[in-house]
């Protein structure tokens, strides 16, 4: 009997020991976190990207005519520029001018996109003599339309609509508009036109301008 009572209190014992070492290890190690959720959502590519068609673009002009983008690449390349008229933007505009005059007879259409009121954009023009299709966008919704936030940014898109290049940034020293100027006459069979020197030697053939006659 007693060695039976024995057996019973060392199994009660062992069940004890382990139940108690089983609440330290609780103890000690803390649970471990739940794995990170996975998923398999991915963000959506960008569709306005250089080798893939000009996304659906209409703005109204001046006028209230409305441009759309589909009809000019229809008939020929686009240079389409979402710009303002800041210091550089302003600089940079005579290259670009040059450009659009270089290629406009060979089929070529620039459309410049103000983010500007139009007042402001009116007086502009006039002043800078404009020579190329332009519309306002004070609202910014073109920059969302062709997926950049950057001003200005340049998107070349070839007849029938496929985007050729996308150059963002500012470059008032007009290397930018020289390199776009060997694109699109890559695209419209002619040759190369470096807007840059044509600009530099229209400055440099400028009478200086003489200070008036001082009045006694």
């Amino acid at each position: 009997m007693f060695s039976s009572g024995v057996w019973r209190c060392s199994r009660s014992s062992l069940v004890t020991n382990a139940l108690l070492n089983a609440a330290e290890d609780a103890v000690a190690k803390p649970p471990a976190k739940p794995a990170p959720a996975t998923t398999d959502a991915k963000q959506p590519a960008p569709k306005v990207v250089v080798g893939q068609p000009a996304p659906e673009f209409k703005i109204k002009d001046a006028s209230g005519k409305e441009i759309d983008l589909a009809e000019l690449t229809a008939r020929g390349p686009v240079l389409v520029r979402l710009t303002c008229g800041c210091l550089g933007c302003d600089k940079e505009l005579t290259y670009f001018q040059e450009l659009h005059a270089a290629y406009e007879s060979k089929g070529l259409t620039s459309l410049a996109v103000f983010k500007e009121p139009d007042a402001k954009v009116e007086k502009y023009v006039q002043e800078k003599k404009l020579n190329m299709l332009y519309a306002v966008d004070p609202k910014g919704e073109s920059w969302k339309v062709f997926e950049t936030k950057t001003m200005p940014t340049n998107f070349l898109i070839a007849k029938g609509g496929k985007i050729i290049n996308i150059a963002a940034g500012c470059d008032p020293s007009g290397l930018l508009a020289t390199k776009l100027s060997e694109k699109v006459a890559g695209l419209v069979d002619a040759e190369k036109v470096d807007v840059k020197a044509r600009v530099e030697a229209k400055q440099q053939a400028k009478p200086e301008a003489k200070p008036a006659d001082k009045k006694d």
